[in-house]
């Protein structure tokens, strides 16, 4: 029987640390690798990241009432941002549409809407506490976009709001448009109820 020599020890050795170095590899990737924690933003931070979401994702083409630009063409008024169809311009009753080239006619605020489901009217999302969202809970706010449903537990949202698209969104982006909508000005605003279909 031969005796093993310096050079073969330090084969073995080798070897056994390779195939020790292979076995806890193969643990480590079988592990479920946890998801990055996204960062906690300041305040500052979540009230931009809210005015950024808010600004892309087109809430003052609807909460926010249009008038006339000095250009001469229609935008919204943002002394009344994201105020809601304006109690100052009532709508009594469904538009009759004619033809089958539209079934949707808007209000010259922009702010309101008729068509098969009925009229529907863009909501206050100023923090007004009688008016508007000033008393809701992000929770509130969170499932309403979620559920598609007024207050998250209510009536459904109406066209043409893209509750579906929006509850997309991440919690922590709703979260920063929450933070956001209050720290507007709250304008007391009483935008009535939908209208149903005629």
């Amino acid at each position: 029987m031969h005796s093993v020599t310096r050079r073969e020890k330090m084969v073995i050795a080798a070897a056994i640390f390779v195939a020790s170095l292979a076995v806890i590899v193969a643990a480590n990737a079988s592990r479920p690798v946890a998801a990055p924690q996204p960062k906690k933003l300041t305040r500052a931070e979540q009230i931009a990241r809210g005015k950024y979401m808010v600004t892309i994702g087109g809430c003052h083409d609807c909460h926010t009432p249009w008038t006339m630009q000095p250009d001469g063409k229609p935008g919204p008024d943002m002394s009344r941002a994201l105020s809601g169809h304006p109690m100052q311009f009532p709508i009594k009753e469904n538009v009759k549409l004619t033809g089958d080239r539209f079934v949707v006619a808007i209000a010259p605020t922009n702010t309101a809407y008729s068509g098969p489901w009925g009229t529907s009217f863009a909501a206050n999302l100023t923090p007004d506490k009688l008016t508007g969202t000033g008393i809701w809970t992000f929770d509130i706010f969170k499932n309403t976009i979620r559920r598609g449903r007024h207050w998250g537990v209510g009536r459904p949202l109406n066209p043409p709001m893209p509750w579906f698209n929006y509850r997309e969104m991440t919690d922590e982006d709703l979260e920063a448009v929450f933070t956001y909508i209050h720290t507007l000005k709250p304008i007391y605003n009483e935008v009535p109820e939908p209208l149903p279909p005629a």
